[in-house]
């Protein structure tokens, strides 16, 4: 095994891909001769040439468009939106062609396209780089939505996106690119897409999350369990959308308690999904109401007030043992 971070990880998932399969093409801004604004690209330019590992112009919609084209015939295209925040001029393409044309064609193609983008806060960005809305592209019939946690998952589930028939949106959070390191096994892991995984069993509560809030959920329970004894249950959502629905519903069944931690904003988002899925699969088995611990309903604010935005160990805690103690 080695040693990698997140960036790592992706790259190597890259490279693996695209040296299994010579339809693989990544594309996108700054990504080949520079390796990439994170230099999660860094390498792959020289070792699959400019044919490849495309420099692209800023230009979104174009971006996306040529990569629908690269997909229905044939190809399989990675394109990278700099930050998430920059990604809504893709927008009509993902949504009005994308998204549409399995359905649009009877089935007769399908768009095996993935869109790559960092978002979430915590690095001190600027404005249009720092935000968490995931739930803008779950939104949309026809779209995968994957966001790993670690570099392990990170590497399989790229993997699972590349060869998946439909298009993904696989965003990435930034603010965990080179937080850790953790060990990547050297033989391919199968993840699949729509599969959540329970990170850590419990009896007494279930936590829900993804992301970069894994950490900090990870730093609250571990708070926790240094002075009550409480088992809790901790499941890594890893696709939004499709939502693994019958992996939620089975663990807050046993637990009877859920808290459910977001980065996004509060409205709207994955979190209120989650818990209509319990209301509509084990309502009956709940003990205390689901909470959630999310960003504001605002703008996300400059890096001077960013982490008052974004939900840390304390907040989680709190949240954790006021459900608890309900």
């Amino acid at each position: 095994m080695r040693r990698m971070n997140m960036v790592q990880a992706i790259n190597l998932a890259l490279d693996e891909e695209m040296g299994r399969d010579d339809r693989v093409i990544a594309l996108g801004q700054d990504i080949g001769v520079n390796g990439g604004v994170f230099r999660v690209t860094d390498g792959l330019h020289t070792k699959y040439g400019e044919d490849r590992v495309i420099d692209t112009p800023l230009a979104e919609s174009g971006i996306l468009g040529t990569s629908i084209g690269m997909a229905i015939a044939g190809l399989r295209p990675v394109a990278e939106m700099q930050f998430s925040g920059f990604s809504y001029l893709m927008l009509g393409q993902l949504e009005g062609h994308a998204a549409r044309f399995r359905g649009r064609t009877h089935g007769k193609f399908t768009v095996p396209l993935v869109v790559r983008m960092p978002y979430g806060g915590g690095v001190r960005a600027l404005e249009h780089h720092s935000e968490s809305h995931e739930a803008t592209y779950a939104h949309i019939p026809g779209v995968k939505v994957v966001i790993p946690s670690t570099p392990s998952n990170a590497r399989g589930l790229l993997i699972a996106a590349i060869r998946d028939p439909d298009p993904v949106v696989f965003m990435e959070p930034k603010c965990s690119y080179r937080a850790f390191r953790e060990e990547v096994p050297e033989k391919e892991q199968g993840f699949e897409i729509g599969k959540a995984q329970v990170v850590k069993g419990g009896d007494d509560l279930t936590v829900i999350t993804w992301g970069a809030m894994m950490r900090p959920t990870l730093r609250a329970i571990e708070e926790i369990q240094q002075h009550r004894k409480v088992s809790i249950e901790l499941i890594d959502l890893l696709t939004i959308s499709p939502m693994d629905g019958d992996t939620i519903a089975a663990s807050v069944a046993k637990t009877g308690r859920c808290v459910v931690v977001q980065e996004a904003p509060k409205s709207f988002g994955p979190a209120s999904e989650i818990i209509a899925t319990i209301n509509d699969k084990v309502l009956m088995h709940l003990e205390a109401p689901v909470r959630r611990v999310t960003g504001y309903d605002t703008t996300m604010p400059y890096f001077g007030r960013e982490n008052d935005f974004m939900p840390n160990a304390d907040r989680i805690r709190r949240a954790i043992e006021d459900t608890v103690d309900f």
